[in-house]
């Protein structure tokens, strides 16, 4: 695929959806949070303690959306087998194998020159070498940038049944306008929750959290930091904002929370790699990387019970979300 065709569809999918905003109606002021829900806030900030508050303030109080205004991020090894590229909104995950590198997401068509390619140029990484794309969900933000690597480098694609069909038939946009134009990946490998995806040396293990998408996907795996090997998880369907997001949505993303949650404590995990690092700064770990001295802990290693309460604050979060719509 060329890069001109890839331009070309980012163009159509951008003008369109900005047409259809700039004729959205305003929207209504927020309620003000009942006792319940004030009570409820309360819990998720008293959960989140000084290492989560930011994440508590994002979820329960001040949500947003990634944007393409969002600053891009040095591209940085981050691991001994993994780096990151992207900026503070949106992340991909490039992780090196006995048998090539794996990618975590894609980022979106628009940052493919910009971001994604310069970042490997910068790591002295080779595109070439990308044997898998593994992907937490199907919204173009995530699968943008795959298409090239499928057609140029022979890349296989991963991602969920239920997305596959997502990404094929993707909803109205907003005012039910039909869906803005995509390259998208040719349909390839599908993600079972269960059933590790295993190239080289690299084994990473899907969970289903359905509630972003229909079929968004958590992922566990191991990383090596300075030689040991550490366990890290994305949960790859992070609802960021949840006006758009049905009930039915809603009630289906806190049980994906509990399920990612009882998966990764059985995991041991101890490493949040978001990508969309939004409730979790990118830019503050990077900084204290590069200060990093020998003896140092990885900024990015927060430990078990941090990590399992970084998904609880999401969950009471998703709570004060659910109990703020009982009242409307």
């Amino acid at each position: 695929m060329s890069l001109q065709r890839l331009a070309h569809a980012f163009v159509l999918s951008v003008a369109i959806p900005v047409l259809v905003h700039a004729q959205a109606p305003a929207a209504a002021p927020a309620k003000p949070d009942s006792p319940q829900v004030q009570a409820l806030v309360e819990k998720a900030k008293k959960t989140a303690g000084t290492q989560w508050a930011e994440e508590a303030h994002f979820f329960c109080e001040a949500p947003r959306g990634n944007s393409a205004n969002d600053p891009e991020i040095a591209p940085t090894k981050i691991f001994d087998n993994v780096y990151v590229i992207g900026n503070a909104g949106t992340i991909v995950y490039v992780v090196q194998t006995s048998n090539g590198l794996v990618m975590l997401d894609s980022l979106g068509t628009a940052q493919l020159e910009t971001q994604l390619l310069p970042g490997f140029k910068k790591l002295g990484l080779d595109p070439a070498n990308v044997r898998a794309v593994v992907m937490g969900h199907g919204h173009a933000d995530h699968f943008g940038g795959s298409p090239y690597f499928q057609d140029k480098f022979g890349a296989r694609i991963y991602i969920s049944e239920a997305d596959w069909n997502l990404m094929d038939n993707p909803p109205p946009g907003r005012g039910g306008q039909p869906p803005a134009p995509q390259v998208r990946p040719k349909r390839d490998q599908v993600v079972v929750e269960g059933q590790p995806i295993v190239i080289g040396d690299f084994r990473v293990t899907p969970v289903a959290i359905p509630g972003h998408t229909p079929g968004s996907m958590g992922y566990i795996f191991p990383v090596k930091d300075n030689g040991r090997t550490r366990m890290a998880a994305m949960y790859g369907g992070t609802i960021l904002t949840p006006g758009p997001i049905s009930d039915e949505g809603l009630a289906t993303y806190l049980k994906s929370v509990a399920r990612f949650k009882d998966a990764t404590s059985k995991a041991k995990v101890e490493i949040v790699m978001q990508n969309h690092p939004l409730m979790d700064a990118v830019q503050p770990k990077l900084e204290k990387l590069q200060a990093r001295k020998s003896g140092d802990p990885n900024p990015w290693v927060v430990g078990e019970s941090n990590y399992q309460k970084f998904l609880d604050v999401m969950y009471q979060c998703t709570e004060v979300n659910i109990a703020r719509r009982s009242r409307q």
